[in-house]
């Protein structure tokens, strides 16, 4: 089992916990109270700062509740933290516009990440035909 260093900003928050057999994916919460006008733009902090394992980043996205519960759009569609970012001042942060007021509320769950491994490296080997039947362009599920 891989170990992950964190630290929390906020003992208010509840902390982080991977629950084995419901999903891959970890919640995480608002560590303090933000409100949003229509049209405005926040960085909502997220009360942590990890160190990835060496060759793996996070990937962050809205839970699937986040738009209807609070009619917030995570601005960047998904969020990369790459194991660089381990300092014990880089704070996650979820960036979102709001589509309407809101209030999202501390410890409010709002998006959820997912360990995943580096890409490795490729080299690209350019060809003049791939040798393969086309599918019938972009959006199709085959030749109709």
């Amino acid at each position: 089992m891989q170990k992950i260093r964190i630290r929390y900003f906020s003992d208010k928050i509840k902390r982080l916990e991977y629950i084995d057999g419901k999903s891959d994916w970890i919640d995480l919460r608002a560590s303090e109270t933000v409100e949003l006008k229509a049209g405005e733009f926040r960085l909502i902090p997220l009360g942590i700062a990890m160190e990835l394992p060496k060759g793996y980043e996070a990937h962050l996205v809205p839970r699937s509740s986040t738009f209807k519960n609070y009619g917030i759009l995570q601005t960047n569609s998904c969020g990369i933290i790459d194991c660089s970012y381990c300092g014990d001042e880089d704070m996650w942060r979820m960036p979102v516009y709001a589509t309407r007021d809101t209030v999202i509320h501390e410890n409010d769950r709002i998006c959820q990440f997912r360990i995943f491994e580096n890409q490795p490296k490729i080299v690209f080997d350019e060809v003049q035909f791939l040798n393969n039947d086309s599918r019938g362009g972009f959006g199709s599920t085959g030749k109709q």
